[in-house]
Order: structure tokens, then sequence, then C-alpha cells
């Protein structure tokens, strides 16, 4: 096997054309079969093997430098630099990371993890490169559904301006996670499918090229001519009239054509955007028919395609979509925002039913936020559903746009604290920290999946902004018989007794079921109480436990900083200082990837960590 041969970044040079080609699909094996196993990003990487065996044909990596667009499709650049062995551990706790990290290795130049950053940041690195006098390549590959996001065009329109070499890597196949909308992605369909264009240059190169003495000036010139042919044959070529060259498109599975055009694209002086086609799940014919349910995938059976583990009862997600399709049916003016999830966060079947109430504005989640907001100014009722660690790049326009007009837009806010094998870049547990810091922001958890349900007719009812935010995965269906109609700004006591009383919001309600029934085999009493509004905190609810409890307990699946325990704690003190509070909450740290179990209880967050906290204090 051709494969067996790759240990380090240099051994794609000892292949010739056919070893590489050949290189490609066992690579493409050796994927499918691994994340088959652990789980993972499949039909990304699936589109780059070819592009990226032509970038380590070309380049020298390390020196040279590479960063990856959101980074999960840079399986295959693992590989190639040496660290193929480590699959089996891929997204595992203290594994192979599934994102390029700079603490893994030499050879992950930037770490990323969002999308619409490597162009911005490839470009901060050749700016220091060039003042610190180095001479090495940057690389920034990005996707075109990332090119939906204003971020990349803020850095096309500084990466012009830039006088040595640059090299932006458009990796082109019409999907971000579900298929790209809007005018950036008619755009590239018509560069794709231009031809005539692409025949024509061809046909005048070789013509020239063949006048002896006279036709390589002719065309250098040409090429340095920034209304040359493109110009004549693409009126408003984008990239070309913003300054910057313009390569392609290249069929991104020719590793020799890619492997030509990067060595064009290395003698140039400034900035060049090679466009490159792939097709996104490549070789996999599962991954090919159904690209976005191949995005990230459970571990999965090869010959079929389907999960190991079939999905039992609904998720959080599945109970958001349901709901939103009811409210829609009764609310006309009810109007939903997704940026390039609408399988991720459930809206698919919304847009389904209400097409013309429903908005995919692809990757650009400030976008999302103020088009809601103008939404909601002229009188509708949009809720924007994203995922809590993306929601972080809309924090100026949910704070500018909706909060200060107190607009009446809600935040479905999917995937709130630990995800688990996305690790750091995407765990959701910083969102009641940055939203409760906003004036006229209200903020929600549910304790299961009826209540999530309730919550999200009582947000779609609120004159205001208002955040729920749930986790990722099966939703509780424990404490149904706990269901009393939400009151704003009030939690509820579920269990009231004595000693001891736990106060958890929205996940943590039933890890606190879970310690209470231990602490009453331990012969403790035991009170639980739901917070429901993280955002007005309930200081009523407060008073009553601190009446009858020397403990109280808060616990939330969010950073300690900026959470309602320190909140919590402060009332107490200085309304009832004889109150000790035991503050339950994730570190002010970034968290790794892994299992979330295995999280939990590494953070001390489970049940098991927090009695254990409580027997250490003497509390119990």
């Amino acid at each position: 096997m051709v494969l067996e041969q790759i240990n380090g970044p240099d051994d794609v040079k000892n292949l010739d054309w056919q070893e590489l080609t050949q290189l490609a699909e066992e690579i493409r094996e050796f994927l499918i079969e691994k994340i088959s196993h652990t789980g993972g990003h499949l039909a990304s990487n699936l589109g780059v093997v070819e592009l990226t065996i032509a970038m380590y044909r070309a380049f020298q990596f390390p020196e040279d430098k590479v960063i990856w667009d959101v980074g999960h499709q840079s399986y295959t650049h693992k590989i190639l630099s040496g660290r193929k062995d480590a699959f089996d551990e891929l997204r595992q706790y203290g594994g192979l990371s599934g994102f390029p990290k700079r603490k893994e290795s030499l050879y992950d130049a930037f770490d990323t993890g969002h999308s619409s950053t490597s162009i911005s940041a490839g470009l901060g690195i050749a700016q220091a490169r060039d003042i610190l006098g180095q001479d090495y390549k940057v690389i920034s590959v990005i996707g075109d559904g990332a090119l939906t996001g204003g971020m990349a065009y803020e850095a096309l329109n500084n990466a012009a301006r830039i006088q040595k070499n640059f090299i932006i890597v458009l990796n082109d196949n019409n999907m971000s996670i579900s298929e790209n909308v809007g005018g950036m992605s008619r755009y590239l369909n018509g560069l794709r499918t231009d031809v005539g264009y692409n025949e024509l240059k061809k046909r005048v190169t070789d013509a020239l090229d063949r006048i002896p003495g006279m036709g390589q000036p002719i065309i250098d010139k040409i090429k340095r001519t920034k209304n040359g042919i493109k110009q004549l044959f693409i009126p408003g070529m984008l990239f070309e009239n913003m300054g910057i060259t313009y390569l392609g498109p290249v069929d991104g599975h020719d590793i020799r054509l890619l492997y030509r055009t990067f060595q064009e694209a290395k003698r140039l002086d400034h900035a060049v955007l090679v466009h490159v086609i792939t097709k996104k799940g490549k070789g996999y014919r599962p991954a090919e028919k159904n690209p976005s349910r191949f995005h990230g995938v459970d571990p999965f059976d090869i010959e079929t395609g389907k999960p190991l583990k079939e999905k039992q009862h609904p998720t959080y997600t599945d109970v958001f979509s349901r709901a939103m399709c009811r409210l829609g049916q009764t609310h006309p003016n009810l109007a939903a925002v997704t940026a390039a999830m609408p399988d991720g966060t459930g809206l698919k079947r919304f847009g389904q039913m209400f097409p013309e109430r429903f908005f995919d504005v692809g990757i650009a989640e400030e976008h999302a936020v103020t088009s809601a907001a103008g939404m909601a100014a002229a009188g509708l009722k949009p809720v924007v559903a994203v995922y809590s660690s993306f929601l972080q790049r809309g924090f100026d326009q949910i704070l500018h746009d909706v909060c200060i007009q107190n607009l009446p837009v809600v935040f479905a806010v999917d995937r709130a604290g630990l995800v688990g094998s996305d690790g750091e870049t995407h765990q959701g547990i910083f969102d009641l920290s940055y939203l409760t810091a906003i004036p006229n922001m209200s903020v929600m958890a549910p304790k299961n999946r009826w209540e999530l349900e309730d919550m999200l007719a009582f947000a779609v009812d609120y004159d205001g902004p208002v955040a729920i935010r749930y986790p990722r995965g099966e939703a509780y269906r424990g404490l149904k018989e706990f269901r009393s109609p939400i009151e704003y700004g009030k939690g509820e006591i579920l269990y009231e007794e004595g000693e001891i009383a736990l106060l958890a919001a929205g996940s943590m309600v039933s890890t606190a079921e879970h310690i209470r029934e231990k602490l009453k085999a331990k012969g403790h009493s035991c009170t639980l109480a739901n917070l429901r509004f993280v955002k007005p905190l309930d200081t009523g609810l407060l008073d009553r436990l601190a009446e009858s409890h020397p403990v109280i307990v808060t616990m939330e699946e969010n950073v300690l900083q900026g959470g309602f325990g320190l909140l919590a704690s402060a009332y107490l003190q200085e309304h009832h200082p004889k109150v000790q509070v035991v503050q339950v909450a994730l570190p002010d740290a970034y968290v790794e990837h892994g299992n979330v179990t295995v999280l939990r209880e590494g953070l001390g967050i489970d049940s098991d960590s927090v009695l254990r906290q409580l027997e250490e204090r003497g509390l119990c």
C-alpha cells in the first residue's frame, strides 16, 4: 500500500503521479474506515484529498503555512503530516483533535473551528512574515460556503494590498453544511460553468506560446494586466477587480493539474486566488448522495451508511423543530432564520411548511441577527435558531441591533453546554455569561422536552428579546409530572423538604434530580428547584429557599464567570449571609474534545462529583 509509505510531509514528493492517484484512493478508504468507528466530519474531508496531496507536493511544510477555514476538512492534512497512527483516537478525550491545533502539531499553523476566518489569519501571518524578513508561502483554504461570511470579504479587501505572495485556495463544492444560498453561490456557479472562457484562455495561451521568442513575454504581460482576458469574457470578475489574481476554475480531483496551478500561484508577488472545484463526499456513495447528512457523523455502517446506534428518542432539536411547525400554523407572523444550518437546528421542516417565512442566510450569523431585528421592527416574530458557540459571532448585533431597541426576537440557542467531540471551539459554555450581560435580554433554560415546548410558546408571545438555551442530544423525559405554566422571571420548586437546596438551570436539573436521590439514600432531606429563568434571576425563589435551607447549591452547565451562580451567591451573601452557597459550574477555561460523560466527570459537574464536593465540605 502506498499509504504505508507516508510517515511525514516529504513522502508525497517521492511518489510518481500514478502512485499519488493510488494514495488518494487509499486515504479515502482509510478515512471511511476510521470515521465509521470514531465519528467525525466525513464528506468535507473526502472532497479535499487530492487538493491536500497536491499542496503537500507543491509546498514545503511546516516551513510553508496552511490555514484551513473551519478546519473540519483537515484530516488528510493530518495524515500526510505524520499523524495517521493517531486516528483510532480521533475526537476522543486526550486523542487527536478533529480540527487544527497548534499545540498538537507544528504543521497546524493556526487553530480554527468557526468559518470565514482563514483569509484574515493567513493575511496576518503573511504580513508578519514580511515584516520579520522571512521567506515562506502562506496558503489560506476557504470553502465557497464560508464566503457567505462577511469577515471573508473584509479580508479579501485587505489582501489585495499585500506586495508579496499570498495564496487563497477557494474550495468550491457548492456546499457549506447544507446547500449554499445567495448571490455568491450563483456567482461561483457561473464561473464553474463558463467552459467557453476556460477553453478560450487555453487556446490563446497555446497559440501565443508557439511564437518563437515572443510568445511567453506576451503571455506574461497578459497575466499581469488587470483588465486582461478575464475582464473581456467574464464581466465584473469579482476577485480580479479587487486586485487579486484569479486562477481557475481547476479540477480539484486532478492532482497533476492542481500541482501545476500551485506552482504558477507561487511565482506571483501579490495575492492570488486558486478556484478549485471539488465534490463533497467524493468516493463514498452515501456521502456523495447526501453530503449534508455526512457532514458530521456518528459511528456508522460502511456498507449502508446508516448510524450504528439508531436514535431512540427525540432530541431537543427535534422537539424544537416540531414545536416551531405547530406555532407556525397558529402564528402567521412567525418567521425562522438560520445561518446555513436548516438541518442542524431543526428548521428544515418549518422551511418546507412555510417557505415564505423561512430564511437561510448562509454562514452569516451577524446578518442573521440584524436581519431578524429588522423583521421584528416591521412586525414579524423572528426566531433565530443557532448553535451556542456560533451565536458568539453575533454578540454586538444582539446588543446593538436587538436589545437596545428591545425588539421581540427569539434566540433558540442549540448545543448549549458541553457538546463533546468537536472540542473547545464548539463547546457552548459561554452563552449564559454573554447573554445575561446584555440589558433587556431574558434567558430561559428548560428542564425537559415539555418545558422546551412551553418556553418556546411563551417566548413567541413575549414582547422583547428572549433566548432559550438547550443542550445537544436526547431530550430529557423525566419530571414529566411537573408542568406548571411559565411565569415571567419565576422558577419552580419541584420537591420541597429541607437541609440542602439544589437550584439548577436547564440540563443540570436532571443531574440535580440524581443528586437528590443519592442524598436521600444517605438520609439527608433535599429540596430541588428549577430556575427556569437565568435572567431575570428569581430573587423571590432565593429568599424562599434561604428561609429553610442552610446550604444552597447552584448548578449550571456554563463557565463560572458570568453565570447565575455568582449572581445568586452575591444576592444571598447580601440578604441571607448565614446561608452557605456551593457553586457548581464549569471552570473558566476552554474545554477540550471528548465524550460528554467523560468531560462532565473530569470537570466535576456530574452527580458523583457534586456529592463528593459536598462531602469534602462536611455538608452531607
